[in-house]
């Protein structure tokens, strides 16, 4: 893949359809489910509910949106990559800006079926601690954590 300069910026409303789009895709992808809320309640957990109590970081090139994070000071709740920009250290990107605003500790939850997820976290410094299945996909989850040395 040719060279090409990402960059970062916050949410904005307007990028909703293109970054549910986005998300929906990269999801699906790695969990094989199709997402069972509707397009519209879709946006509106992303432009009224996520940013109440999360940062919401979009990372784009060429002012396309290829990735989503969003983050709080002990937590990441969401970080997808577009399928077609994964592998390229987008997604490391998003996670350094995540630690970076971090009291020191985060965590997150994957989906234990996204063994691609798996291996970025693990590669990236966190570490497993815990198994559940509280979400609405009733899929088995990994709850990881990463510690700032």
């Amino acid at each position: 893949m040719k060279h090409f300069e990402v960059i970062v910026i916050p949410y904005e409303p307007k990028y909703a359809e293109e970054t549910i789009i986005m998300w929906r895709d990269s999801k699906f992808r790695a969990i094989g489910k199709k997402e069972m809320h509707s397009f519209e309640s879709h946006v509106n957990f992303l432009n009224q509910i996520l940013p109440r109590e999360f940062t919401v970081e979009l990372a784009t090139v060429a002012e396309k949106v290829v990735g989503m994070i969003a983050y709080n000071r002990s937590q990441i709740n969401q970080l997808y990559i577009h399928s077609g920009y994964q592998n390229t250290g987008i997604g490391k990107k998003l996670l350094d800006r995540a630690k970076e605003q971090s009291n020191g500790t985060l965590t997150l939850y994957t989906f234990e079926v996204n063994k691609i997820a798996q291996r970025f976290y693990e590669k990236n410094g966190f570490v497993s601690i815990g198994r559940g299945s509280d979400n609405e996909e009733n899929l088995t989850d990994i709850k990881y954590e990463w510690k700032a040395i």
